[in-house]
């Protein structure tokens, strides 16, 4: 078999580095895009000069204010997001039509066979950074590989606006000494269960044997034995169909009243009934994600034999899986409802991305 050459291209600091770009005014300047810090929102991305403050998405917005008061606080203009994602997507289409959209700034290309012919993969790789500088005023970072996983991971070594290839030749040494929390698909709680058992860096998982894996981590032992041996077989997929739908929001303040729960359940419903019709399509299993003030997240799921489709089925599913929970009894910060099990295939909508939940509408 051919051996596969894959880009991953990452944009920097997106959402940011798009206000920047179009306010001068905040060049320079540590800029976070996201919900307001006097509210329960939460950091969507920030520039480099506010990730100097320590400053990371997925923060809440009222922390990000402490560790740099003097920051731009944004909120976030998707359709302008979008309208540089799609300029860009049509950019690595002038390169491959083998093209895997991640979420609107980073994307896996397969230039194996390319349209301009160009030899090697870290030439393209090159070029599609400098023509998207040219383009859009906008940098991005680039890992080459001969794999998705080893792709994805050196596009993160340089940035920004860096350029990162690992031939199979430095795959060995370049996993041995990559941090395991590095590794994609290695979360936090991962993290800690493997730093107990002293596996740190890729060296050290590499010493673990395939059984041991998988009894410490189930299903996913086979995905960390194979990626510590630079292993993964997974192809570009141009067109990914989606498995769920759903939404999601972060309360105003912790809430302890379950009436009120159902009130912001009922209005998730109804968003959720609204994407489904618009994609004409149901599915079968409804889950119910409900984040404690502790930060803790709890998930509850309900499959049906009936396709579920409306809000009033939802909201009536999701009363039951709430009683199932420690909701009124903790406070509450955040729920959400997702369908999945759809009943038909939905493309993914490629200039998407998870809009992270500042308040509900």
């Amino acid at each position: 078999m051919r051996q596969r050459k894959i880009i991953h291209v990452d944009m920097d600091a997106f959402y940011a580095a798009v206000e920047q770009r179009d306010n001068p005014a905040l060049r320079g300047k540590p800029v976070i895009v996201g919900g307001d810090p006097s509210s329960r929102g939460v950091v969507a991305t920030c520039s480099y000069e506010a990730r100097a403050f320590g400053i990371h998405s997925a923060m809440s917005s009222a922390r990000a204010y402490q560790l740099c008061p003097h920051a731009a606080f944004v909120r976030p203009r998707f359709d302008a997001y979008r309208a540089v994602s799609l300029q860009i997507r049509e950019l690595f289409h002038e390169y491959t039509d083998i093209v895997e959209p991640l979420s609107l700034d980073e994307a896996f290309l397969d230039v194996t066979e390319n349209k301009p012919g160009i030899e090697y993969a870290s030439h393209v790789a090159r070029e599609i950074l400098q023509k998207i500088f040219q383009r859009t005023r906008l940098t991005a970072s680039a890992g080459v590989s001969y794999n998705k996983f080893l792709a994805k991971v050196a596009s993160d070594v340089k940035k920004p606006a860096g350029l990162t290839v690992v031939t199979p030749e430095q795959a060995e040494e370049f996993i041995a000494m990559m941090p395991i929390r590095r590794f994609h698909g290695v979360g936090r709680v991962t993290e800690k269960r493997m730093l107990a058992r002293g596996i740190v860096n890729g060296s050290d998982l590499r010493q673990c044997s395939l059984e041991d894996l998988q009894r410490w981590f189930g299903k996913s032992g086979q995905y960390y034995y194979d990626i510590a041996r630079g292993v993964d077989r997974r192809a570009v997929v141009p067109n990914r169909v989606r498995k769920s739908i759903g939404k999601e929001t972060t309360m105003d303040e912790d809430c302890a009243d379950k009436g009120e729960m159902i009130l912001v359940l009922d209005k998730l419903a109804k968003k959720v009934e609204a994407l489904l019709s618009a994609r004409n399509t149901s599915g079968l299993t409804l889950t119910l994600k409900v984040k404690y003030d502790d930060f803790q997240n709890v998930t509850r799921s309900l499959t049906q034999l009936e396709p579920i489709e409306n809000a009033e089925t939802m909201l009536s599913l999701a009363e039951k899986m709430l009683d199932r929970t420690e909701a009124g009894i903790r406070p509450v910060r955040l729920l959400g409802l997702t369908i999945s099990n759809l009943t038909t295939d939905i493309p993914v909508d490629e200039t998407a991305q998870m809009e992270l939940p500042f308040h509900l509408n």
